[in-house]
């Protein structure tokens, strides 16, 4: 669960997060689309645009920890699909949860990513996001946002996917992460399952509060 969480908001929160982490987009009819091509050069500019909102606020000296960790919550909820993948997360065991018990879980997982990791962020305010290309992806008016991440200490540069696709309201939301070709929805769906499988669903959502207390 650490793994994906660290990998999720070194990257997704500096390159920029801030998905709505779950809003049921896919469950909605699509919105009219553009051309192709402009699609895809507006999917690179919403994440290279959300990258420099991310970077300002970490290089921002006259914020606090917890004014910054309030951005990236807000961040964090209006860019990304939150909905959407925190159900992805748990579709295993929908079937065996209540509506309290998946709403408790959707409340909690924004502050979970965002307070347990936000103090780490502050490591990556001098780096810098490229956007490498962007490819259609499927059938649905995905596409796929390649990038790198120069990091501050001349180390070797981080590749990852954004998976992004137009809300109903045509604003583009992120909707999955790859990083060196390991795909953070699956893993965290792993480790979440793992961990209910262990101690149960009311104990992973216990855990995710305390964590971002």
């Amino acid at each position: 669960m650490r793994r994906f969480v660290q990998s999720f908001v070194a990257l997704a929160l500096i390159a920029a997060p801030a998905t709505a982490a779950l809003a049921q987009a896919t469950a909605q009819a699509a919105p009219a689309r553009t051309a192709p091509g402009q699609d895809a050069k507006a999917a690179g500019v919403f994440i290279d645009g959300l990258a420099d909102q991310a970077f300002a606020i970490l290089r921002d000296k006259s914020m606090t920890k917890p004014q910054v960790r309030a951005k990236f919550r807000t961040i964090l909820r209006e860019n990304f699909a939150v909905t959407e993948i925190g159900h992805r997360l748990v579709r295993r065991h929908r079937a065996t949860i209540t509506p309290a018990q998946y709403n408790a879980y959707l409340a909690a997982f924004p502050d979970y990513v965002v307070g347990t990791y936000a103090d780490r962020l502050y490591e990556y305010a001098n780096s810098d996001l490229k956007i490498v290309r962007t490819i259609p992806r499927g059938s649905r008016g995905d596409f796929d946002v390649m990038t790198s991440i120069t990091l501050p200490n001349g180390g070797q540069p981080i590749q990852s996917t954004w998976t992004v696709r137009k809300a109903p309201n045509g604003k583009f939301q992120i909707h999955n992460l790859t990083v060196a070709g390991v795909n953070l929805a699956l893993t965290q769906e792993a480790d979440f399952t793992s961990f209910i499988q262990r101690k149960g669903f009311d104990a992973l959502v216990q855990f995710m509060r305390d964590a971002a207390a």
